[in-house]
């Protein structure tokens, strides 16, 4: 393994590409011994693929330490729900690509991603059995990154709450403390990654189900602009046009080679977001200008929100204000009930069109037993929703949006806590409950985060804080509409300054 100071400086220049070609053995030379768990969990993606390039170690050892991690930690937090141990040693044994990331483990949400002859339930009974019979395009640029595929994460029924529980598969647990939730919807990804099966998992993120669990986990999540990562070939967009994929991940600089090797349209996108002018990795090793941050510590809905959780925004503040940035606290110009009201119809016709598509491929209705309680609730009330509440609903939205970008030409950033509480207790934000008990508990879960996905704007969750019981509570920035690029930015120097890759829960 590279010094830390070794880390740090190609962190910092960008130049870790370049310095891995430059490392490359001869043919022949004899390899180092196996990796031991604790020097694989001591490296990034990127730095694994380093050593499967350098043949210090092989595509295979990678995975067996993947599964053997998986093996020993699933029982006890529940983060992989499908095992796809075979297929990921015949992609091996086929000859992977020379990707970015040749070589590396990788694990799929098992929601709305598809991979050809396997299952995505999308964490519901009534998708228990749906097999894939196409690849979703993102899947085919991990595949020709050279990252091997072996298993699926959890995630709650249709992505619908900001934890990860369900009657099909059960509670995914935190690692850093299994009585609390790991966030949601992409909990599995993150309990995975914080857990040490791996260095970054695929996830989504339609209400903030990147940055939640990313935020729940002590991880870094890169919610992507609108238009950014394609959807298709099937759905080439959400009824919404809220959601987006990409992934949670240990390091920055993983996430920004990540984007590299996925961004750009596919034939039919409606959305295409601006090109960044260098490459991500190359940005995640700048430091930024100086940016004008705005700090908002009251979320949309005007809820209360825990003190840790201001605690760690006024903390990064403090941290961006030492880094040279300029910061002043400001409220954003939202009416809560203009944006939830608008936010209903728009999500809920997505949800109807979901089930009604799996009725259609059943031939058979829904039933109560086939849903979560909440789940079946929403899809009864949105069934009666008209053409006029949809259109309504876009064009405020829309509004919404037109706003925020308004207020974002005098900020370059805006700063508030990812979640409005720690991580909560197993149980409190499960779909499987009463209804308006759960709408009572989850009014804060997303209170930061659904905001930009309505705006399509790429948003961050950055790991820079815990509470004193150790628990993760992430800080979340936000940029301009296409500007991930700022944000790669920023998180480079942040993660420099305040570096949280070596903490790790214990276990």
């Amino acid at each position: 393994m590279a010094s830390e100071m070794t880390r740090r400086t190609l962190i910092q220049g960008g130049l870790y590409l370049a310095a891995m070609a430059a490392a490359a053995p001869v043919l022949g030379k004899t390899r180092a011994a196996a990796l031991s768990f604790e020097e694989y969990r001591s490296h990034d993606a990127l730095e694994l693929a380093g050593l499967v390039a350098r043949r210090d170690v092989s595509a295979l050892e990678l995975l067996d330490l993947a599964i053997a991690r998986t093996e020993a930690v699933n029982p006890q937090i529940n983060c992989v729900v499908e095992r796809l141990y075979d297929d990921a040693r015949a992609a091996i044994e086929g000859g992977l690509p020379e990707g970015a990331f040749s070589g590396v483990p990788f694990l799929l949400k098992d929601l709305g991603i598809a991979l050809e002859g396997t299952v995505t339930t999308n964490g519901s009974r009534f998708f228990k059995d749906a097999r894939m019979d196409y690849t979703s395009t993102v899947v085919e640029r991990y595949q020709r990154a050279g990252l091997v595929i072996f298993g699926k994460t959890a995630s709650p029924e249709f992505g619908g709450t900001g934890t990860t529980e369900s009657i099909l598969f059960g509670d995914t647990r935190n690692p850093w403390d299994q009585t609390r939730s790991a966030g949601g919807s992409s909990g599995g990804s993150a309990a995975a990654v914080a857990a040490g099966v791996l260095p970054m998992a695929n996830a989504t993120d339609g209400g903030g189900s990147i940055r939640i669990p990313a935020s729940c986990c002590g991880l870094f999540g890169m919610k992507v602009s609108r238009g950014r990562v394609p959807r298709g070939p099937r759905n080439l967009d959400t009824t919404s046009s809220m959601s987006v994929i990409h992934a949670v991940s240990r390091s920055v600089r993983d996430s920004a080679a990540l984007l590299d090797a996925t961004q750009g349209a596919e034939p039919g996108s409606p959305f295409v977001a601006p090109a960044a002018a260098r490459p991500y990795l190359e940005e995640a090793g700048r430091d930024p200008a100086s940016l004008k941050i705005a700090l908002v510590t009251t979320p949309v809905t005007h809820s209360p929100v825990d003190p840790e959780c201001i605690k760690a925004a006024k903390n990064a503040a403090k941290l961006c204000e030492a880094l040279g940035h300029e910061v002043e606290e400001a409220q954003l110009p939202v009416d809560p009930r203009e944006f939830f009201g608008a936010a209903r119809p728009v999500m809920g016709v997505g949800l109807v069109i979901r089930v009604r598509d799996r009725e259609r491929a059943l031939g058979r209705k829904v039933t109560r037993d086939d849903l979560e309680p909440v789940t079946w609730e929403r899809y009864q009330r949105n069934t009666a929703l008209s053409a006029e509440e949809l259109a309504r609903g876009r064009q405020t939205l829309q509004r919404v949006a037109r706003d925020i970008a308004l207020f974002q030409r005098r900020y370059d950033l805006i700063l508030s806590p990812t979640i409005a509480t720690p991580p909560v207790k197993l149980g409190v934000l499960g779909l499987n409950q009463d209804y308006a008990s759960y709408e009572r508990a989850a009014i804060n879960v997303s209170a930061f985060t659904m905001l930009y996905n309505a705006t399509g704007q790429p948003a961050m969750s950055v790991p820079l804080h815990w509470s004193p019981e150790g628990l993760p509570v992430g800080v979340m920035f936000a940029g301009r509409y296409g500007d991930e690029s700022t944000l790669y930015q920023l998180a480079g120097q942040l993660e420099r300054a305040q570096p949280w890759f070596d903490r790790v829960p214990a276990g």
